[in-house]
């Protein structure tokens, strides 16, 4: 009956990530529906704590993006890339990767990707090798962030086990950063020169075509007045969470209050949960940015970034509750099959974690639905820890919309989806980046923790 029923979750996913969007989102809740009424499975724990992260976190990041400060971060980025053209390759992965790292998603590098492809294109430099890695780099960067879902969410699992914000960020920012850089020397010598492509060669005899390749996608226009506060702002907000997320001790304790009770914020130990800091924080953030660079409510919910968030939130809301679903109603068995050899080999775990993302296209719902099993499998919390980069699949089957996007950019068409869907462009840089995180991520750990 399991058979049956994996295959019901696997539907689910497949269909919703097809259909791009919410379509994970409602997919999941058409595979809890089934679960329920033909299965009578009892619902899981909803992931309640991910999706108000998120929620909060891109809702911050949109309100930046109101008030010009991503345009600010862009302009800084596009200065770097376009005094050093002839590294884009190196430049263009490293940027993303900050980005990523500081605003806790990937979407923010919407406004980068165009800069790599053109200052690519200008220099004649295959705008797939840095387009690919820069993409694959943005993603890694999720599990470094201390403002992002899944390292909130990694951090909730295992501060029971001692660990802190801090334990995580020094083995992933470094694990993360050295797969960024094997990675991009994977790509250095990926696909044809420009100058010996002969698809490329071909489309240079269209004026149109050549008019349209050197066009600038450039910035224009002042910045918004309050561009820089807003950075510096949000700068503030990411680091109260590194401070309040390495040291709780610096959070006020509820345990000896009279009539004190545990709740949805506050653990059994009267210590506020991270996730809960990580919410206030980062929506005093946008309420500041609102304020002092006068920004209005109406610019934030029109940005781009906060219809991102609706769309993840659902997203995570119906994949991680159907997941969590089955996995509650399965525990026993799946304990029985993957327990031994995960003991022995904890790093096996890592392709559960990498196969999972790769389906549910999201890093804090693959944290969520499977680190817990990690932990109740016997896997050490250091290792889960190593093993945390290895959530990062959402590159193997190229639905992703930074991918699409990276793609679109790319007027060389270097930056393609092969014939048989999982030749793209993408599948190179992924895989190394990723197997090479995790590999660091486990002699770090070993060294660190």
């Amino acid at each position: 009956m399991i058979w049956v029923q994996f295959a019901i979750l696997l539907a689910a996913i497949l269909i919703g990530s097809r259909m791009k969007g919410i379509g994970l989102g409602v997919m999941g809740m058409v595979g809890m529906l089934i679960f329920i009424l033909v299965f009578h499975m009892q619902p899981g724990e909803p992931p309640l704590e991910v999706m108000l992260i998120i929620l909060s976190v891109v809702s911050a990041a949109a309100t930046l993006q109101a008030a010009g400060g991503m345009d600010y971060l862009v302009r800084l980025a596009e200065t770097i890339l376009r005094k050093n053209p002839s590294k884009i390759v190196f430049l263009g992965p490293l940027v993303t990767w900050v980005f990523t790292l500081f605003a806790g998603t990937a979407h923010i590098n919407y406004s980068i990707l165009p800069i790599i492809a053109e200052v690519s294109t200008k220099k004649r430099i295959r705008p797939e090798r840095a387009l690919s890695i820069s993409v694959v780099a943005s993603h890694l960067a999720i599990m470094a962030s201390p403002v992002s879902a899944a390292t909130a969410t990694m951090l909730g699992i295992v501060r029971d086990s001692g660990f802190q914000l801090v334990d995580i960020l020094k083995v992933s920012i470094p694990a993360t950063l050295i797969g960024v850089i094997v990675g991009t020397l994977s790509v250095l010598r990926m696909g044809k020169d420009l100058d010996k492509d002969p698809e490329f060669q071909a489309k240079l005899k269209d004026p149109e075509f050549v008019k349209k390749l050197d066009a600038s996608s450039g910035n224009a226009g002042p910045l918004k007045p309050g561009a820089k506060l807003s950075v510096l702002l949000f700068a503030l907000g990411v680091l109260l969470i590194i401070v309040f997320g390495s040291f709780p001790q610096t959070l006020p304790n509820f345990a000896d209050v009279e009539g004190f009770k545990p709740n949805f914020a506050v653990g059994a130990d009267g210590s506020i949960r991270m996730a809960a800091m990580i919410e206030i924080v980062m929506l005093t953030v946008s309420a500041a940015i609102i304020i002092f660079c006068k920004t209005s409510t109406g610019e934030v919910v029109k940005a781009s970034l906060f219809s991102s968030a609706a769309q993840a939130t659902l997203s995570v809301f119906g994949v991680v509750w159907m997941s969590a679903t089955f996995m509650d109603h399965n525990v026993a068995a799946i304990e029985q099959t993957l327990g031994s050899m995960v003991r022995s080999a904890p790093w096996t775990f890592s392709f559960a974690l990498f196969i999972f993302s790769m389906l549910s296209f999201s890093q804090a719902a693959t944290t969520r639905a499977l680190m817990p099993l990690g932990l109740s499998l016997g896997i050490a919390p250091q290792h889960l820890i190593a093993m945390f980069p290895a959530g990062n699949g959402d590159f193997f089957l190229p639905g992703y919309p930074t991918l699409l996007a990276a793609i679109q950019f790319d007027n060389t068409g270097s930056t393609h989806i092969g014939k048989y869907l999982l030749n793209h462009s993408f599948m190179r840089p992924g895989l190394v980046a990723v197997s090479v995180s995790v590999a660091a991520g486990f002699l770090l750990s070993g060294i660190l923790l």
